[in-house]
């Protein structure tokens, strides 16, 4: 199986959010998606698409919850989700999982321009 990382750059504020973030592109990989994890280190993430709602039902950390327009535009911010908690943006085409703390960390905000590299 092949994986695919991703670098998520912040246009708008000049900064990247994250070096590692892999692409949850199955029904699987979206199913899953953070749900095995123990943590989520500062710089690494999880980008699910397609997708407008997310969950945190049976993880073990917060996450940073950024949903997206097709155009990669932030459409909103669920910052510092805690376990246990539903969010949704029925606009979105997908959502970037982040670290908690990393939205305000870059001063990321609804409305940004994010771009996505592919990292070899």
């Amino acid at each position: 199986m092949l994986l695919l990382m991703v670098r998520v750059r912040n246009l708008t504020r000049n900064c990247v959010l994250a070096e590692a973030v892999e692409l949850a592109d199955t029904s699987r990989k979206r199913r899953t998606g953070l749900l095995k994890h123990e943590s989520l280190p500062s710089g690494e993430g999880l980008w699910i698409a397609p997708c407008e709602a997310v969950h945190t039902i049976g993880m073990k950390f917060a996450i940073d919850v950024l949903f997206l327009s097709r155009d990669k535009r932030v459409l909103k911010i669920r910052a510092n989700m805690v376990p246990g908690r539903l969010a949704f943006c029925l606009r979105a085409n997908g959502v970037l999982e982040l670290a908690a703390g990393t939205a305000a960390a870059t001063g990321t905000a609804v409305g940004d321009q994010l771009q996505f590299e592919k990292v070899a």
